[in-house]
Parts: C-alpha cells; structure tokens; sequence
C-alpha cells in the first residue's frame, strides 16, 4: 500500500525554499520542499501545516494544492504525494534535524540534486495549474523510466 505525503513549496518574490533532506532520512540528499507522511485521520491540508512547522519551524497560511503525484516503484505503488505551494507563511524557516534550508532563485533550482520527476513537473506548479502525475521509478528510485502527467 502507497504512503500518503504532502510536500510545500514556499515563495519569496522570485525565489523557492528548498530543504535538503538529512543523508539519513528518505530521499536523503536531494532538495526538495519540507512535507512528510499524512497522519491517520489528518487531511493533506492538516498534514502539509504540521509537516512545515515541525520540519522548518515556520506556519504557513492559505497554502494551494495544485499537485496530485503518484510513484511507483517498478508497478508497485509505493507514494501518493499532495503538492502544495504558498507565499504565505510566519516565521524564518530554519535548518534543522530534517535537513538544511535554502532560497533558490527559480531560475536556479537544482534540478540535478532533485527528485528525477521534479524537473517535468515543477514549472506547472509556478504557473499556478493543476496537474497529476504518474511516474514509475527504476527499482533504485534514481530514474524515471515511465510517466503521465495531465494538466487538471
């Protein structure tokens, strides 16, 4: 059965907040926005406020789902993620047991340090359309061999 996630993308002007996840943690040592497993009984929305203020100390407000992303790992499902985004939040993210913080200007963001998905689907996600995603990761998680990505 996949594990239900949320993810947060933060925006400041022209730039995004990245997290670069803890060697340890999954996806350790990629960038990626602060979010994390869905609770039992928590919405996507109760989930993705929670995941940022524990993860980067900062509450965010009026966050939008614009993203619905399944992955698979070979056939098997194994992530459902709801990707947010929001310019409004309280607070100075900070770095922490998760891993480091960083603003990136958009036009910079290191897609080669990132989720191999992220790249056919982020630029969606800064027109502020709605979109779903199916993408099928070789059995390592570093490859996307298959993908569907509809705007919604």
């Amino acid at each position: 059965m996949a594990t239900n996630a949320t993810i947060c993308y933060l925006v400041k002007g022209n730039k995004i907040l990245l997290q670069k996840k803890s060697k340890e943690l999954f996806g350790g040592g990629n960038w990626n926005g602060p979010g994390g497993k869905i609770k039992e009984n928590e919405t996507p929305l109760e989930g993705v406020k929670r995941e940022v203020l524990e993860e980067i100390g900062v509450k965010i407000s009026n966050p939008e789902q614009l993203g619905f992303l399944k992955f698979f790992k070979g056939d098997e499902p194994f992530f459902n993620c709801h990707v947010f985004i929001t310019k409004d939040f309280e607070g100075e993210p900070k770095s922490g047991r998760e891993g480091i913080v960083k603003w990136f200007e958009l036009n910079e963001i290191p897609f080669d340090q990132m989720w191999p998905d992220d790249k056919f689907w982020m630029h969606l996600l800064f027109k502020g359309k709605k979109f779903e995603g199916d993408f099928h990761f070789d059995e390592s998680l570093n490859e996307v061999v298959d993908y569907k990505l509809k705007v919604i």
